[in-house]
């Protein structure tokens, strides 16, 4: 990430807006907007297989005999591609079919919390969560359900902030088994 690139226009945006960034509280916003980039957009310096080689670890499935696990609101945000509008108060459920081995429970919540630091759209979102998943598990049946809001929705435009948005991203078995799908929910 080129966060001296970031602080120069950044610079050039508040003096598009007609602001003076040599004023005392904007003095060092381009600084701070660079690095909050650096943190908030850590996903995009990664590929989805890296993110699943990051947080992959399994355990063997001899202390469970569940037929599959699944871990609900799990809290991330997000910014739209379209706007770089924040998509906000966004929970994740995410199940799968393990096969024969299961991933470590905080090994899921933060491959949504890195997915999620990327532009994105939150039904590019659900697929690179599953996509993510299936690699690390080793498993082609998962499901991921995201609600969330988008400031894009709620604070421009039409202003609508009771608006919410829900996607299914469903593969494997939860694709074909409706019962299975109904997990997310």
């Amino acid at each position: 990430m080129d966060k001296e690139k970031i602080e120069y226009h950044i610079r050039g945006l508040l003096e598009a807006i007609g602001e003076n960034p040599d004023r005392e509280g904007l003095r060092e916003t381009p600084r701070r907007v660079a690095n909050m980039c650096e943190e908030i957009f850590e996903g995009i310096g990664y590929s989805n297989r890296e993110i699943a080689e990051m947080f992959g670890k399994t355990f063997d499935m001899e202390y469970t005999t569940q037929p599959y696990i699944v871990m609900k609101d799990i809290t991330v945000f997000s910014y739209c591609e379209h706007h770089i509008a924040l998509m906000y108060d966004m929970t994740v459920n995410v199940a799968y079919i393990p096969n024969g081995r299961v991933l470590g429970l905080s090994k899921i919540a933060r491959i949504c919390d890195m997915a999620a630091k990327r532009l994105q759209l939150q039904e590019k979102l659900g697929s690179d969560i599953a996509e993510i998943i299936s690699i690390a598990a080793g498993t082609d049946s998962v499901g991921v359900k995201i609600t969330g809001s988008h400031s894009c929705m709620t604070a421009r435009g039409i202003r609508n902030t009771n608006a919410r948005t829900v996607t299914k991203t469903l593969t494997g078995q939860f694709k074909t088994d409706s019962r299975l799908a109904d997990l997310l929910d």
